[in-house]
């Protein structure tokens, strides 16, 4: 596959995962923020390719083996993040472009050894899963941070938002993977939260709630 081939697959398997539904064109296309017409030229190939099931105006699936290929992208672009911050000392906020250029590198045997030398990780430096090498990938039981009630008690597993402006006001706040946030009050009239992270009271909105995960304790 090319880049870009390899970039579309990466983007309909993101917006498989977060929709039971299959994928539409306009969405791939704000996804790659690209004009819907260059969508449909590119799914063709794909397609072609048996790498996903595609009717014209019809929603748009993975195949197995598009799944497989889509899956390994993310497994390499994931362990790349995990190499750039536990052994070259990147911020979680400044990798992913990073990870972005080295996610195309072809060697299924770099990968590999990369994934043994790193002790085999199963997330990345923002909480997302790793594919093993099968593509097989292990699922952690977690809610947004929104979805908790008064007095209910949660730790950091991920953050839905990566956007490097949201990783640096979270380090701001000193909210990082691992913390554990105690929903103190909610405010019934925007539903922003009253929390106690590491001992220290602060009040969030609704939209940084709502772009944080935690696993219930």
């Amino acid at each position: 596959m090319t880049f870009s081939e390899e970039n579309y697959l990466k983007a309909i398997y993101h917006l498989t995962t977060s929709s039971e539904a299959e994928v539409s064109t306009n969405a791939i296309a704000e996804m790659m923020e690209t004009k819907a017409s260059s969508v449909t030229d590119m799914l063709k190939k794909l397609s072609e390719k048996d790498l996903i099931n595609y009717k014209k105006y019809q929603g748009v699936s993975l195949t197995e083996n598009g799944k497989l290929a889509a899956k390994m992208i993310v497994r390499k672009h994931r362990l790349w993040e995990v190499f750039l911050v536990d052994k070259l000392d990147f911020s979680w906020d400044e990798v992913h472009d990073i990870a972005e250029q080295l996610e195309h590198i072809k060697s299924e045997q770099l990968i590999n050894k990369l994934d043994d030398f790193l002790g085999n990780p199963t997330e990345d430096p923002h909480g997302d899963p790793i594919p093993d090498a099968q593509g097989r990938i292990i699922k952690v039981e977690k809610q947004l941070l929104s979805e908790l009630v008064e007095k209910q008690v949660g730790i950091c597993v991920g953050v839905k938002d990566t956007s490097s402006e949201f990783l640096q006001y979270l380090d701001k706040q000193g909210i990082a993977l691992g913390s554990k946030i105690e929903c103190l009050f909610k405010e019934s009239f925007d539903l922003s939260l009253k929390i106690k992270v590491n001992q220290m009271e602060l009040t969030i909105s609704n939209k940084i709630a709502s772009n944080l995960f935690v696993k219930l304790l």
